[in-house]
């Protein structure tokens, strides 16, 4: 497979083979294990202390002969804080006694993480990669755009430090109403979630793989939705965001050439 490589100016300035991974098939459901993978490797175990509610002298005395049975009493049968004398307290260690333990806690052993083979991420991978030059599933995704995929621009995109250079170079792309929809769409996220860290819902847009380290690092992730990582931080979740695959995607001119490099090794 060939695609066209563009210069910051929007133009085409010469053509290039693709690296053998974008010939992949795309299978979705691979992906979709890929993201969720990634995504429970971050969840924290949580639970409560195994003997919360239950560190108490309350108990229950079946047997009406034995000293403090609750049988014949009057009171209802349950378990119950021995006090002096024979007598009896409040009800305890139940869910419903006030101070009693909880009737189904989350338990900090429970396995969170939905684990995946190495060879099988490592498929899913090249499928998310090989999905980000579909223009089917590209546009599927409700990405705006003019032209081809993939989208590849020239290694001097990489110097741009600027993010208002890095906007003008994509508008000749044809990529900025793909922004532009995201900065639109970006809303309060609904209940106690407006009140965390960001606060906010924003559609993703552009996702720029570029050469660890360079300018452009900085200046294009100012964009709205827009994510930029190196080919070693490339992960499924921004290949595939939601577990939809068919990212809208800039690759570099130097990251494709990095990964033809790889594969021939």
């Amino acid at each position: 497979m060939k695609a066209g490589v563009y210069s910051i100016e929007g133009k085409k300035i010469s053509e290039m083979e693709l690296p053998k991974v974008f010939d992949e098939e795309v299978r979705p459901e691979l992906i979709k294990r890929a993201v969720l993978h990634e995504q429970s490797e971050e969840y924290q175990p949580k639970g409560a202390y195994k003997l919360a509610g239950m560190q108490t002298t309350a108990e229950y005395q079946g047997r009406k002969e034995n000293y403090r049975a609750i049988k014949n009493k009057g009171i209802s049968r349950l378990p119950r804080e021995k006090l002096p004398k024979g007598r009896f307290g409040r009800v305890r260690m139940l869910p419903f006694a006030v101070g009693g333990r909880r009737a189904h806690p989350p338990n900090p052993d429970k396995v969170l993480i939905e684990k995946m083979n190495n060879k099988e991420y490592a498929k899913a991978m090249r499928c998310a990669i090989a999905a980000t030059a579909s223009k089917k599933l590209v546009g599927k995704r409700g990405h705006l755009f003019g032209g081809d995929v993939p989208i590849v621009i020239e290694a001097k995109f990489e110097s741009i430090a600027k993010t208002r250079d890095v906007a003008a170079a994509i508008e000749k792309l044809g990529l900025m109403n793909d922004v532009e929809k995201s900065r639109n769409g970006t809303k309060a996220r609904s209940g106690v979630g407006v009140r965390r860290r960001g606060g906010r819902d924003v559609p993703r847009s552009v996702l720029f793989v570029v050469k660890e380290g360079c300018a452009a690092q900085k200046a294009a992730r100012n964009l709205a939705g827009a994510d930029v990582c190196s080919l070693k931080n490339l992960d499924a979740r921004k290949l595939a965001p939601g577990a939809k695959p068919g990212r809208l995607t800039v690759w570099s001119e130097s990251v494709l050439k990095e990964m033809a490099v790889a594969q021939v090794r």
